[in-house]
């Protein structure tokens, strides 16, 4: 009687020890799925901004245009898209 006693002990100790071993293992996760969200929008923000900026070769090399260097897509929209995705890169990798 003494013998079956100690061995549901044994089991249960068994089973705890892998429930706490189960637990360490998700509280070893540093990121969650809603970093990793905002992870992967802050890189689609990056890569719009860079495809925004990229571009601006000249028609004729005798001919200067300044508004294709310096058009508002470039100076204006393209490092709005870029500082809005490393602001939510940083948020996302110091979020806790």
């Amino acid at each position: 009687m003494g013998e079956s006693k100690s061995k549901k002990e044994q089991i249960s100790t068994q089973k705890s020890s892998t429930a706490s071993k189960a637990n360490r293992i998700k509280s070893d996760v540093t990121y969650g799925m809603k970093q990793y969200k905002f992870v992967f929008i802050g890189l689609i923000l990056l890569t719009t901004g860079f495809v925004l900026m990229s571009g601006g070769q000249m028609p004729s090399p005798d001919v200067w245009d300044e508004s294709i260097i310096y058009g508002f897509r470039r100076t204006v929209a393209a490092p709005i898209f870029i500082l809005a995705g490393l602001i939510i890169q940083i948020w996302a990798i110091f979020k806790v």
